[in-house]
This record gives structure tokens, C-alpha cells and sequence, in this order.
């Protein structure tokens, strides 16, 4: 699929060069009488060879760049595609209702949810709008809300994580964010109905977990998890923010990475070229995914989900101390 050139990440250039000059190829071949079928089909395969071998050796720091492509299908996105039904729900009831943070009813072949996710924005108007979808605490108030309203009428949740982390700002931190956050992990412990989230991009700190304590957890491929963001961590580390690629493999904060360490359930793998090249494809895995674990899920009594959520997260606080023989 072309993309246009200020979408056209830095180790993607090669491809985009072969895809131009396949372009060009036609177009010179329609004013003469050349047949440059053979031509055109064997540079093709040539396109598709390199993408899968991109795709399948991205470093850290590249996962990271197609994680946060500006075209990476986004909650919204997903939701408009995978619902036979939608209606969206505002505000958390206490005069706020965050942009930032979107959620609501629906349905997926004919099955009722409540939905909620980060919506980062396309253009640069959305993302002001948005706040490039780093939620307040209001953002994280209304999903609460939402989670109980789910809880009430026995909806099973699904998340869409996407965000760099919660908004910072001084107002934010006036009115609560970190009260909001804990509220919400608080609270999620005890929602008595069946819960999956899913990263589909970035995800940033508290910011994701305020809506990230969930009994699956799903990462697309080339998507991150993380507690601080690599140019963060390396401003911190090394005051030098340009070291933000060897933060990247420090974090340990790949799908796979996460996947290995047990934080993450699932990894669902995305075609070569990312999501963001092969939107419909990522909304056909997301949904065959969704439905295996949620039928999963909601074969187990109240009791049995709520003790494998309990025990889900207490593994993840394991300690290694080191005896005397050197040995944890």
C-alpha cells in the first residue's frame, strides 16, 4: 500500500523507493507498446520479500516508531468496525467529559459490550481537541462510571489502550490524576464481569493502566507497553534524550518482551507492514481474538473470575532474593 512520503517511516524508505519506481513503470508503459508485466511482478515480490524481512527484525526503538504511526487504526477506528451497534456515552458526573478517553455501549455479532479507549486523534486539530490522548482525571472518572454501568447491566468490558501516558499538567494534578488512576485499579479488581484489553499502540504508564487491569491482556505486535516513554527514561538516566533507542531495548517493553515476562497474555501478530498499511486485517484478528477469550471468560463463575484476576496480578509482584548459595 503507498503511503504518502511524510508517513514514510525512516527504514520503510527502501520500500517506497521500489514502489515508486514500480509506479513509474506504468506509467511509461502506457505510452508504449512494452509489456512490463513480468518487470512489474517481479519487483513486487521484491516489495513483499523486503517487508517481511523488515517487519519480521524491527529493533526497540523501530516497534516503537510504527506503534505511534500517525495511520495506526485507533479506538474509534476499531470500534466502528467491529460493532454491529455503537452508541457513545459522555461524561463522568462531576462536570467533565475528557475527549481524551472515549467509551460506550455496543455490540459485536450480536453480542453486548462496553467499550472504552484512548483516542489519540488523526489531524493536528483532533489531537488539540484530544489532547493527544493523554486522559485527566474527568477522562478517568467517566471510565470508571462506564466500568460500573457495565458492571450493573453484566456487560463484559473491552479496553483500547493508546496513549503516551495521563496528562502531567498542573491542572490535572490539582484536580486528582493520581487519585482518579488509583480508584480506577482499585475498583477494576471488583467488577464482576469479564474484562479484555488490548494495546493497539502505545502504551504509556498510569495513563494505560487506568483502564488496563483486566483478566487478558492483548498486545498487537508492534505495539509498546511501558512505565516511562524511551526518550523519558533517557533523559532521566542519561540526560541525553537521544539515547532514547537504547532505553528502547533496556525497557524491555515489546509485545513479545512483555509476552515473555508474563505481563502480557497475547500477542496478536499484525501482517508485514504494520497495521497502519493493513487496517482491515488488524480489525478481522482483533475481533476473532476478542470473541475466543470473551466465550472463554464468561464460561467461569463470579467467584473463579474474580480469584484468577487476584492471582493474575500477584504473579506479576513476584520477588527474587538471592540465598546463600547464590541461587533465587
Amino acid at each position: 500500500m503507498a503511503k504518502s512520503s511524510q508517513h514514510i517511516l525512516d527504514f520503510e524508505r527502501p520500500l517506497a523507493d521500489l514502489e515508486a519506481k514500480i509506479q513509474q513503470i506504468r506509467i511509461d508503459s502506457e505510452n508504449s507498446d512494452l509489456d512490463v508485466s513480468q518487470q512489474v511482478e517481479q519487483l513486487e515480490q521484491l516489495v513483499a520479500k523486503r517487508r517481511q524481512e523488515i517487519y519480521a527484525n524491527l529493533t526497540p526503538a523501530q516497534v516503537i516508531q510504527v506503534a505511534r504511526h500517525p495511520q495506526r487504526p485507533n479506538t474509534l477506528n476499531y470500534i466502528e468496525n467491529l460493532c454491529d451497534t455503537w452508541y457513545e456515552l459522555h461524561g463522568d458526573r462531576c462536570g467533565s467529559d475528557d475527549a481524551a478517553l472515549v467509551g460506550g455501549v455496543g455490540a459485536i455479532d450480536g453480542i453486548p459490550l462496553l467499550m472504552i479507549g484512548h483516542q489519540k486523534g488523526r489531524d493536528t486539530k483532533e489531537k488539540m481537541a484530544r489532547n493527544f490522548g493523554m486522559a485527566s482525571p474527568g477522562g478517568y472518572r467517566k471510565a470508571l462510571r462506564l466500568m460500573r454501568h457495565g458492571d450493573r447491566f453484566h456487560l463484559p468490558l473491552l479496553m483500547f489502550i493508546d496513549t503516551s501516558g495521563a496528562y502531567a499538567g498542573l491542572k490535572a494534578e490539582e484536580q486528582g490524576q493520581g487519585e482518579a488512576i488509583a480508584a480506577n485499579l482499585r475498583e477494576m479488581f471488583a467488577l464482576r464481569v469479564p474484562m479484555i484489553g488490548c494495546v493497539i499502540g502505545e502504551g504509556g504508564s498510569g495513563g494505560a493502566l487506568g483502564i488496563g487491569v483486566v483478566d487478558h491482556l492483548m498486545m498487537f505486535e508492534h505495539s509498546i507497553y511501558t512505565v516511562a516513554s524511551p526518550e523519558a527514561c533517557a533523559a532521566i538516566l542519561w540526560r541525553d534524550a537521544k539515547r532514547a533507542g537504547e532505553a528502547a531495548q533496556a525497557l524491555q517493553i515489546t509485545a513479545q518482551q512483555l509476552r515473555d515476562l508474563g505481563l502480557a497474555d497475547e500477542v496478536i501478530p499484525e501482517p508485514p507492514g504494520g497495521n497502519h498499511a493493513f487496517p482491515k486485517q488488524a480489525v478481522a484478528a482483533l475481533k476473532k481474538a476478542v470473541l475466543c477469550h470473551l466465550e472463554a471468560l464468561q464460561a467461569l463463575s463470579t467467584e473463579e473470575l474474580l480469584e484468577r484476576r487476584y492471582e493474575k496480578f500477584r504473579r506479576m509482584g513476584r520477588v527474587l532474593e538471592a540465598g546463600n548459595d547464590g541461587n533465587p
